[in-house]
C-alpha cells in the first residue's frame, strides 16, 4: 500500500520530513502560504548534514481546498498557528486519514481531538536541529531522528507503514508511547527553548556557562519528577538530564525554534511547551518552580511581541 502525504507547514519541521519523503520517490503534496509563488517556480531546496538535496518539481498548493484527501497529514504548524486546522485540515480528510502532529508540548492531541472527535491523530516528536533559511530553502545542521505515537489511531499497522516510509526516505523514526514521549522531550525543550529567549543567546553558551547549565539541569529534574507523577508507563530516570546535557554538549551551537521566533519577532509557543506541562504538574501536586517562572517570563516577552 502507498500512501499519500499532505503537510502542513511547510516551513523548518515539515519541509525537512516532507521533503524526505519527496526525495524518495513517495507522494507528498505541500501547502505553503508566502513562498508559493516561489516554489513552483524554483523547487524546494534542502541543505543537510545527510546530504543536500533539491525538488524541482513539487506538488505545491496554497489552499488546502484544492489539495487531495489524504492517508496520512504531516502537521509542521507553529503550535501558535493551530486554531487555523479547524480550517484547513477538513478538505485533507478521508475516513481514516491519520494527522500527526510534528510539534512541541503537551494538550495538542487533546485539543485537536476536541474540534474532530473522529479523527485519528498521533503525536510526532522531532529530535532535529533545522531551520527556514529563505524562501523555499531548509538547512538541516543535526541531528533528525522523529518518534511517532498513537493517541487515536486504532491502526496500528498505519503508523507502522508512515514510520516504515520515513526509514526508506532516510530518516530514523520509532514507534514510541505518545504520553512518555512528549514528557521526554520536554526535559530538553523547556529549558533551552526559553532560556535561549530570556538570555537572548545560543545552546553552546549556555552550556559553556557554569550558572546556566547547573540552572538548566536543575529544570530538567524538575520536567522529569513532575512527568513521572503522571503516570508514565516507565518513569524517565534522572540520569536522563545528564545524557540531555551531554547531547547539547556535542550539539552544532544552534539556536531552538523558539528563539529563532523571538528573532524575528513571532509569538511564541508558551501556552503547549510551558503552561500546559506547568498546569498538569500542578494537577498532580507537583510545583515546577523554575519552570513557572520561565513560563511568566515568556508570557511577558510574548505581551511584548504582540503589543497587547
Amino acid at each position: 500500500m502507498s500512501l499519500k502525504y499532505a503537510v502542513i507547514g511547510t516551513g523548518a519541521i515539515g519541509g525537512y520530513y516532507g521533503g524526505r519523503l519527496a526525495n524518495a520517490g513517495k507522494d507528498v503534496h505541500f501547502l505553503f502560504h508566502s513562498d508559493y509563488e516561489y516554489v513552483k517556480q524554483n523547487g524546494l531546496k534542502v541543505d543537510s548534514v545527510n546530504g543536500d538535496f533539491h525538488i524541482s518539481q513539487l506538488k505545491a498548493y496554497n489552499n488546502t481546498k484544492d489539495m487531495p484527501e489524504c492517508d496520512i497529514v504531516l502537521v509542521g504548524l507553529k503550535s501558535t498557528n493551530n486554531s487555523l486546522l479547524k480550517e484547513m485540515l477538513p478538505p485533507l480528510l478521508k475516513k481514516d486519514t491519520l494527522v500527526i502532529l510534528i510539534q512541541n508540548g503537551l494538550g495538542l492531541e487533546e485539543d485537536l481531538q476536541k474540534d474532530f472527535p473522529e479523527l485519528y491523530i498521533a503525536g510526532g516528536l522531532a529530535f532535529i536541529c533545522s531551520s527556514k533559511i529563505g524562501k523555499g530553502h531548509i538547512a538541516h545542521m543535526d541531528y533528525g531522528k522523529v518518534n511517532i505515537g498513537s493517541y487515536s489511531c486504532p491502526d496500528q499497522g498505519l503508523i507502522d507503514k508512515v514510520i516504515s516510509d520515513f526509514r526508506e526516505s532516510g530518516i530514523d523514526a520509532q514507534n514510541v508511547d505518545l504520553k512518555s514521549a512528549r514528557w521526554m522531550k520536554l526535559v530538553w525543550n523547556i529549558p533551552y527553548n526559553g532560556m535561549t529567549v530570556v538570555l537572548n543567546t545560543r545552546t553552546d553558551l549556555l552550556m559553556e556557562n557554569q550558572a546556566t547549565e547547573g540552572l538548566i539541569r536543575n529544570m530538567m529534574l524538575e520536567v522529569i519528577r513532575a512527568a513521572n507523577n503522571t503516570g508514565l508507563k516507565q518513569e524517565i530516570p534522572e540520569s536522563y538530564a545528564d545524557e540531555m546535557l551531554e547531547m547539547t554538549r556535542k550539539m552544532t551551537p544552534y539556536s531552538p525554534s523558539m528563539k529563532l521566533d523571538y528573532d524575528a519577532r513571532r509569538p511564541l509557543e508558551v501556552e503547549y511547551i510551558y503552561s500546559r506541562p506547568v498546569l498538569e504538574a500542578k494537577r498532580v501536586g507537583v510545583e515546577m518552580t523554575r519552570v513557572a517562572m520561565l513560563e511568566k517570563q515568556l508570557r511577558f516577552i510574548n505581551q511584548q511581541i504582540s503589543g497587547k
